[in-house]
C-alpha cells in the first residue's frame, strides 16, 4: 500500500467541494427509486416528467441526508440516448456529479487540459436563486461529470424539478438507516486502463493520486487488482480506480467489464456514523450482503492482538453482522459490501465507518475478494 503526500499545485480559482448527486440511468426510474426508498432508507426528494414539461425522461430523486441519487429512464418509445446505453450497460451510473464553488472556472481548467465538453457552463436564473452546470466526459465511455454551483439558490436539487409532496408511508413504520453523505466512489477499467484514467483526472481536474495498491499486495489464489486512488486538492471528494491483473480465473473487476460492457462506476461507500445499527436496519429492510468467512474474525482478533488499536464496537457484534474492520496506527474503519442490487452482477454499495482512518480497507481486501470469488462461482463467472 502506498500513500502520497504530494497533493499538486492548489487552485487558484475553482474549489471542488463534495460529491453533489450520482445520477443513474435505468429502464424504470419510478421502480428503482422505490428500490432504493423500501430498501436504504432513501426519502422521496424531487422529480421531473410529463408534470413538469418533461416529454421524454422521468428522473426520480431520492435523498438521505447530504447523499442524493437521481435516477432518469427514458418514456416515449423507440431510439433514445437513455434507452440505448441502458441496452448496453443494464442500470448504471451515468454521471458523477460534484459540487463546486466556481462552475466556469473548473469547466474551463478542465476544457484547458484536454477534457471533452458535453454541456458549456449554463446558467439557470429561477425564484429560488441562481443555479449553474457544465458537464465534460469522464475518461471511459459512458460516464460523465457534471459540475454544480448552487451558493445562491435555495431550491431544491435543480431548476425544472418538483417537490414530491407526499412522504412515502414506510417513514412511519420503520427505522432511519442514517447514511450520511458519499464517502467514495469507484470507478473499474479494463487491465492497462489505470494509470491512463487516474492520469487524466490529475490534468484535468488538478485531482492527485492519494492512495494506491498493486497486485502484489491484493491477490487471491485465483484473482487481483490493481487499485490507485485520486483525490481534490482539498481531499473532500475520493475516487478509486481499479483495474484487473493477470490471475488463474476472472476477477471480480472483469466479471465487471464483460457485463456492464465496458468501464464504470462499480460501486459508490456511503459514509455511516454507527455502521452496526445502519447495517441492522438494512437487514431489516432486505438488503442481502457479501459474507466472509468465520475464519476471518479469527485471523482478524490474532492481528489486532499485536496492535495498540482498540475496536469499540466489539469483535463478537462485528462478526454476527458480517462487518469487516481495517485498522493501522492512526486508527480503524468499518466496512460492509452489498450483493449487486440490479440483474447484472454490476454495481453494488459500501457502506463503511471511519474512525481516524482514511484508507479503503487494503487489509480486507483478500477477504472480500474470496467471498466475492465465491458468489462469481455461484454465478459460473469465476
Amino acid at each position: 500500500m502506498t500513500s502520497y503526500t504530494d497533493r499538486g499545485v492548489k487552485p487558484e480559482r475553482g474549489e471542488i467541494l463534495a460529491f453533489d448527486h450520482v445520477h443513474f440511468w435505468v429502464g424504470n426510474a419510478f421502480q428503482a427509486a422505490a428500490y432504493y426508498i423500501s430498501r436504504f432508507g432513501f426519502e422521496p426528494f424531487v422529480y421531473r416528467g410529463l408534470e413538469t414539461g418533461s416529454r421524454s425522461v422521468m428522473t426520480q430523486v431520492v435523498k438521505q441526508n447530504a447523499i442524493i441519487f437521481a435516477f432518469s429512464s427514458a418514456i416515449e418509445p423507440g431510439s433514445h440516448e437513455i434507452a440505448n446505453h441502458v441496452l448496453k450497460h443494464g442500470d448504471g451510473v451515468k454521471d458523477v456529479a460534484f459540487r463546486v464553488d466556481d462552475c466556469a472556472a473548473v469547466y474551463e481548467r478542465a476544457i484547458a487540459a484536454g477534457a471533452v465538453s458535453v454541456s458549456k457552463p449554463q446558467t439557470h436564473v429561477t425564484e429560488q436563486g441562481t443555479c449553474v452546470l457544465a458537464t465534460v466526459e469522464a475518461p471511459y465511455e459512458g460516464t460523465c461529470h457534471t459540475f454544480v454551483e448552487r451558493k445562491d439558490y435555495n431550491g431544491n436539487f435543480l431548476p425544472g424539478y418538483a417537490k414530491i409532496e407526499e412522504p412515502d408511508p414506510q417513514l412511519d413504520l420503520v427505522e432511519p438507516v442514517n447514511l450520511r453523505f458519499i464517502d467514495h466512489c469507484v470507478a473499474n477499467q479494463p487491465e492497462g486502463e489505470m494509470d491512463r484514467v487516474a492520469q487524466w483526472y490529475v490534468e484535468k481536474f488538478a485531482f492527485h493520486r492519494f492512495w494506491s495498491v498493486d497486485d502484489k499486495q491484493l491477490h487471491t489464489k485465483y484473482s487481483s487488482l490493481r487499485s490507485v486512488v485520486v483525490a481534490d486538492y482539498f481531499e473532500r471528494v475520493k475516487m478509486p480506480i481499479n483495474e484487473p491483473a493477470n490471475g488463474l480465473r476472472k476477477s471480480q473487476i472483469q466479471e465487471f467489464v464483460d457485463y456492464y460492457g465496458g468501464p464504470g462506476i462499480q460501486h459508490i461507500a456511503l459514509n455511516t456514523s454507527d455502521i452496526v445499527t445502519s447495517v441492522s436496519r438494512l437487514r431489516q429492510r432486505g438488503v442481502a450482503f457479501i459474507q466472509v468467512p468465520d475464519t476471518y474474525y479469527t485471523d482478524l482478533k490474532n492481528r489486532l492482538s499485536d496492535s495498540s488499536t482498540n475496536v469499540t464496537e466489539g469483535l463478537n457484534k462485528l462478526k454476527a453482522m458480517g462487518i469487516l474492520v481495517d485498522f493501522d496506527e492512526s486508527g480503524y474503519l468499518l466496512q460492509i459490501f452489498t450483493k449487486p442490487t440490479q440483474d447484472r452482477p454490476t454495481f453494488f454499495l459500501e457502506i463503511i465507518q471511519r474512525r481516524s482512518h482514511e484508507g479503503f480497507g487494503a487489509g480486507n481486501f483478500k477477504s472480500l475478494f474470496e467471498a466475492i470469488e465465491r458468489e462469481q462461482a455461484l454465478r459460473g463467472n469465476l
